[in-house]
């Protein structure tokens, strides 16, 4: 009987039909950032950027939640659990209980929703924990399994689940659950922190992700009952940070089921023309395979040894990053096949590899032990590439069986396989680190798109294997620095780091490293992160914690101007400290939309907002709060502001810069202002204060477009760095004049940053210009009186302007 649409008939636990699955395409591909083929594979070339910020640009929030306007005809069937209750006969029977209470729950709580597929929409769910015993989770994950939409699509709440299933059960649910609730500024800023929250329930129970990578990987099998352009947008999600992550732990299989439904969905034409390839090829060379498999075979039985050797064919994706990488058509890709060899233990291994080289004759260079160092994700195995019969070239794995588990399963095998085998705790280890590190990330990045941002750096699978001083392996992303083995150790010895020894030789930081490189690090506990590092690093934990410091190491020296420029306004009007009361603040903070005085203090200092301006309004607030009797008393006593500034008596009191401030005040390369030049201040917005020389002409420029921006400073007595400054030098022509000039600067204490040379029309004459450092204009003047007595020095003098 057809049942009217919204309305359904309640599963039963038993006695109905199976829900089905699509299959799986036994496919494999790259994907690019936008919908169509040939500007998906032009912007994958040209801009590196990624397909999330495109991507997050829009919400797919309800793009496979329930709906009562399925959009194909509705599939009224009674959905039953026998499929899945045979599959976890390794659960005791209460635990099937608990399973079946679930089920019931979950079939309850989405009565009457649908998929867009027209099938009842509890056929999700139970497709999702029949995934999940697959790898035998435990009785928690399938139930989460079963539950994890019901908070998201239903009136359920966690309290309800934690009454019911206890707390395991619902904290598993509602790290499932997006943050549709909350309200965002952007779906951007949605998304990342639904994939934020995501990672960090991750992070405390792998569970998780595991059951959340099944719940996409039977959404991406389902994927036809949705429009085209939500088939792309999900296949981008799907290949940027799920697949990704499935392979970081491991989980291989998920890893290729993904990809190559993403390919599928994303490049539909490249799919069918490659698989129609592939199929052909296929054909033509099966004789080879069965050649190489039955000399192969021979080859162990004859040394007596028990292997498992299978053939397999190559993924449709790594064929066609293949052709596209290399820039070779589908006839020039020769390794399409590869075989897998399972032996018992690790010295089989190894004789197993003796065999085959005996047997045809190995690439060079094309020979990778993953057994003595796993990959980051704890896989194992030899990979070495023969030359077969007519020059073919065939791959070869060799693997033990609980290797296999860990290279098909990742993670999940600590539940598939409960047998304490070495291999299922190294990659419980691995997984648990990379985990961890996800932690310290959060904990340094400042909102949420940056998190993810630094999380998908780590999730790329290639990587160099580097060791301590005392031989401890480390691996790293492929390109990894000095540096970011240094932040690999830990933070503070990345902050810390000054040089690096790679193989026992004083390298620079941004030495990338190779596989066996020895790195020892050099610290000192006054060196601070330069922001140039980031130009550099490659891992997601060092650029997380070199940002991290530079904000709070900014916003400290922000905090610190802002204030003295705002005292500086607040003597300027007379008014006190004193009168500052915590209702006038209040009052100023209502007018300015600042949160606290802090944050109006560091807008100051960035220049979006005038310290004049502030100090006025306060003015006007303390006059309305009847204070002008006291007004004339001085600076503010809760400003930080150094002893020298209370020195000064003169109504217009100038900010004092000694060198010490940081990124909070610039010294500008257009003059190179130096202790003893008059100077001014600029507030550039966003920039900080910005110090020129009085008669600069950039200055003088900004000076008459914008004059309210201008603020008085002066040099401390007490100055503790060295400052630039460009010379300007005419020398004769000869050799070896450059190393006698350097020689002069060098002799007055001066360091040399650049030099250039430039031509002059006379023959007999070249003019030199160098960068140097000097403390102030007394030792810029004993510089240049060194390389006036230098015979080969026609005229020396200072360049103002650059």
């Amino acid at each position: 009987m057809e049942l009217p649409l919204g309305i359904r008939k309640t599963s039963e636990l038993v006695g109905g039909v199976s829900s089905k699955e699509t299959p799986v395409v036994a496919s494999q591909a790259d994907l690019l950032s936008t919908p169509s083929d040939t500007a998906i594979q032009s912007s994958k070339d040209s801009g590196k950027k990624s397909i999330l910020a495109s991507l997050l640009a829009q919400s797919s929030r309800h793009l496979f939640g329930p709906t009562s306007a399925p959009n194909l005809p509705l599939k009224h069937q009674v959905v039953s659990i026998e499929g899945l209750l045979a599959k976890l006969t390794y659960l005791k029977p209460e635990e099937i209980t608990q399973i079946k209470k679930a089920f019931q729950f979950s079939d309850t709580a989405h009565l009457g929703q649908y998929r867009h597929s027209g099938e009842p929409y509890i056929t999700h769910p139970v497709a999702v924990a029949e995934l999940c015993a697959t790898w035998r989770l435990d009785a928690p994950s399938i139930m989460a399994a079963l539950l994890h939409d019901v908070i998201e699509d239903t009136g359920c709440s966690k309290a309800d689940l934690v009454e019911k299933f206890g707390a395991k059960v619902a904290e598993l649910v509602e790290g499932l659950t997006k943050l549709d609730k909350l309200e965002f500024q952007s779906h951007a800023e949605a998304q990342a922190e639904s994939f934020r929250k995501m990672f960090m329930a991750m992070a405390r129970d792998v569970r998780v992700i595991l059951v959340k990578l099944a719940d996409r990987t039977h959404n991406m099998r389902t994927l036809d009952a949705v429009p085209m352009e939500k088939r792309r947008r999900v296949a981008a999600e799907t290949i940027e940070i799920y697949a990704p992550i499935a392979h970081r732990l491991g989980l291989n299989i998920i890893y290729r089921d993904l990809q190559d439904l993403s390919f599928r969905y994303s490049m539909p034409m490249r799919f069918r023309v490659i698989e129609t390839a592939v199929k052909r090829a296929r054909g033509n060379r099966k004789e080879i395979i069965e050649k190489i498999l039955q000399a192969s075979r021979m080859a162990f039985a004859k040394a007596n040894l028990d292997a498992d050797l299978r053939g397999r064919e190559k993924t449709l994706y790594s064929i066609y990053n293949k052709m596209r990488t290399k820039r070779v058509s589908f006839s020039q890709v020769l390794d399409v096949y590869a075989f897998r060899v399972t032996v018992h233990s690790i010295d089989e291994c190894y004789r197993s590899l003796g065999i085959l080289h005996s047997l045809f004759k190995p690439m060079p260079g094309k020979f990778k032990d993953y057994i003595a160092i796993p990959k980051l994700n704890g896989y194992q195995s030899l990979h070495t590439t023969l030359l077969g019969p007519s020059g073919v070239p065939v791959e070869f794995q060799i693997r033990t069986k609980d290797m296999h588990a860990v290279a098909e399963a990742g993670v999940a095998a600590h539940w598939a396989y409960k047998d304490g085998s070495p291999d299922m705790s190294e990659v419980q280890n691995r997984a648990h680190q990379w985990l961890q590190s996800l932690i310290d990330i959060q904990d340094s990045s400042g909102d949420s798109q940056e998190f993810l941002e630094h999380v998908k750096i780590d999730l790329f699978p290639d990587a160099v294997y580097v060791f301590t001083p005392k031989g401890q392996i480390r691996a790293l992303p492929r390109g990894a620095t000095a540096l970011d083995f240094a932040y690999s150790i830990h933070s503070d010895l990345g902050n810390t780091c000054v040089a690096v020894k790679i193989n026992g030789l004083q390298l620079p930081l941004r030495s990338e490293l190779k596989n066996g490189d020895i790195i020892e690090v050099v610290t000192s506990a006054n060196s601070q992160p330069n922001p140039g590092w980031l130009a550099f690093v490659r891992t997601g934990k060092a650029r997380a914690s070199i940002r991290h410091s530079l904000k709070t190491k900014h916003y400290s020296e922000s905090l610190q101007l802002g204030e003295r420029l705002l005292a500086n306004s607040l003597r300027q009007q007379g008014v006190d400290a004193a009168l500052l009361t915590p209702d006038i603040w209040e009052k100023l903070m209502h007018w300015t939309g600042d949160k606290t005085r802090e944050e109006a203090c560091v807008n100051i200092a960035l220049g979006r907002r005038s310290p004049q301006e502030l100090a006025i309004r306060l003015k006007i607030l303390i006059d309305d709060e009847g204070g002008t009797e006291q007004m004339r008393l001085g600076a503010a006593d809760w400003m930080v502001s150094p002893p020298e500034v209370h020195q000064h008596h003169h109504q217009r009191q100038a900010i004092l810069v000694d060198g010490r401030e940081g990124n909070s005040i610039h010294f500008q390369t257009c003059c190179h202002p130096i202790p003893g030049d008059n100077i001014i201040g600029y507030l550039g917005k966003g920039e900080g204060l910005q110090v020129h020389t009085n008669d600069c002409p950039v200055a003088l420029r900004m000076l008459s477009k914008d004059g309210d921006k201008w603020v008085e400073v002066e040099w401390s007595k007490d100055v503790h760095r060295e400052f630039e400054v460009d010379l300007a030098i005419d020398t004769r022509q000869g050799k070896g004049v450059l190393a006698r000039v350097a020689s002069s600067v060098t002799a007055a204490d001066s360091n040399i940053m650049n030099v250039s040379m430039e031509d002059r029309y006379k023959e007999d004459s070249v003019m030199i210009r160098f960068t140097i450092q000097v403390y102030d204009r007394l030792h810029l003047s004993k510089v240049m009186r060194s390389l006036r007595t230098n015979h080969d020095v026609l005229r020396v003098t200072r360049i103002r302007t650059s």
